[in-house]
């Protein structure tokens, strides 16, 4: 049985999956022995870390119906995108991986097949993932031998067995060093290595040299027991990802092969987006607290006003809030420049039906549609538009009824977002003179989204169309 306490240490260390989160993931985990027995196969569950770059073990089974892939139990090791693209291509989209071909910790090629496992809201919070061994079938003996011989050919070619110049080692922009594993004695480096060398260590690189020589910080990934590892080290003030792949022939390992990708321009524009993105978050913040502000002064502004002139003050303090509502879900989402629209629509429609105002009416109100991200500047577009129909209806639809429903629809499809919002009340009556919300509405639609807007009587009341063309650079 796996413990639930060695699952919920592994995610508070490593992850950023909340309490609800952990309880779902176990409700999956605690099958694991059964899904791995009937598939006759190794079953984890990976997720993501806090930095999002790697994947953490949490839980294993190892088929007792098979043999297992594994030697040793990997709970608690990194899975590298690198060796397992599988995994975090599903742990990104939340899409359904099969039959693909991975590395283990432990360098054994496997078949693997990755299924998402989703939280609240349907956010990704793992993956659940079966591995085979695929040289136990008999349509990949060739593949197998393949990668075999080029196994062989890669190592004899390294260490200058071949008449021939290496060629691709020499024009890969990575420094490639290919080292002796038990003292890590350098047989070969391509002119990417030597350049490396000379640069950060300003030493020349040879042959015969003992790799921690130059770099100090390798000498515990040579000696690491895992077949393959990657890690970040920093060497004289630049970052660097080192790739380990132990290389065996006849089943014996005869050398290290280590790969030093120059990741610093790459982490200095992170931190500079991440710079960006906290100070593009104070400013929602701030955006959001000013508009809150405003709001508490026409509420106060309102006590004062006489009885006839509430209801305008009202539907300003209604737009305020509904712009305060975009910013509010951006600073509750981890995205700074886009808004969920479907948890907009349903933040206001909510806000304004079961307000106390209007208490004397038995208002409902109901949601259909799926998750869309827009960026937050149409988003505010949409919060007032939205705000205007559904306060409309809440106005003018039920004058003389007890109350009744609306029903906003929102779908998206070829790039195209379009919603109705429906009443089952008195229906409309156009007038000579359009009210200020239609107009804002026509306004906002057609001038800010491009869009069309229409509204109609039906047989069950009114019912509004909007359609707008979805264009996430603008």
């Amino acid at each position: 049985m796996i413990k639930r306490q060695k699952v919920e240490s592994l995610c508070h260390k490593h992850t950023n999956l909340t309490k609800e989160d952990i309880e779902k993931l176990y409700e999956v985990i605690k099958n694991l022995q059964i899904i791995a027995d009937l598939s006759k196969a190794n079953i984890f569950v990976d997720c993501p870390t806090i930095e999002g770059r790697h994947a953490i073990v949490v839980a294993e089974a190892s088929p007792s119906t098979a043999k297992s892939v594994y030697k040793e139990p990997v709970v608690g090791k990194m899975a590298y995108e690198a060796f397992e693209p599988a995994v975090f291509f599903t742990l990104r989209t939340g899409k359904h991986m099969f039959l693909n071909r991975a590395i283990t910790q432990e360098g054994k090629a496997v078949e693997q097949s990755v299924v998402p496992i989703k939280g609240l809201n349907d956010k990704v919070i793992g993956a659940l993932i079966m591995e085979k061994d695929i040289s136990e079938k008999l349509q990949y003996q060739n593949e197998l031998k393949a990668f075999s011989k080029t196994t062989e050919t890669l190592s004899e070619i390294l260490i200058g067995l071949t008449e021939n110049r290496p060629i691709i080692p020499e024009v890969m922009d990575e420094a490639l060093f290919f080292v002796e594993p038990h003292n890590g004695n350098l047989l070969y480096y391509n002119p990417a290595a030597m350049n490396l060398v000379s640069e950060v260590c300003n030493l020349e690189c040879k042959v015969d040299t003992l790799i921690k020589d130059y770099f100090h910080c390798v000498e515990d990934i040579i000696f690491a027991p895992e077949e393959v590892l990657m890690k970040e080290v920093i060497i004289s003030k630049k970052v660097f990802e080192v790739k380990k792949l132990n290389l065996k022939k006849d089943g014996e390992l005869n050398g290290i092969l280590l790969i030093f990708r120059d990741l610093t321009e790459l982490r200095e524009k992170e931190r500079e987006l991440i710079v960006k993105s906290v100070a593009i978050r104070e400013i929602h913040h701030r955006v959001k607290n000013n508009l809150q502000t405003v709001a508490s002064l026409l509420r106060l502004q309102m006590k004062s006003v006489p009885v006839e002139s509430k209801s305008y003050f009202l539907e300003s303090l209604n737009r305020i809030l509904s712009i305060s509502s975009v910013y509010e879900i951006i600073l509750s989402s981890s995205n700074v420049d886009e808004v969920d629209i479907y948890s907009l629509i349903k933040k206001i429609g909510d806000m304004l039906v079961y307000s106390e105002v209007n208490e004397d009416k038995s208002i409902g109100i109901t949601y259909k549609g799926t998750k869309l991200l827009i960026h937050s500047q149409a988003a505010v577009t949409v919060a007032l538009v939205i705000n205007e129909l559904i306060q409309n209806c809440i106005k003018h639809a039920f004058k003389g009824l007890q109350g009744g429903e609306i029903e906003v629809i929102f779908e998206h499809r070829n790039n195209i977002v379009q919603f109705q919002v429906n009443d089952n009340g008195i229906g409309y009556l156009p007038s000579s003179e359009p009210s200020i919300g239609l107009n804002i509405v026509k306004m906002l639609i057609e001038h800010d989204l491009s869009g069309q807007f229409e509204i109609e009587r039906t047989d069950k009341g009114t019912s509004v169309h909007v359609k707008f063309l979805l264009d996430k650079e603008d």
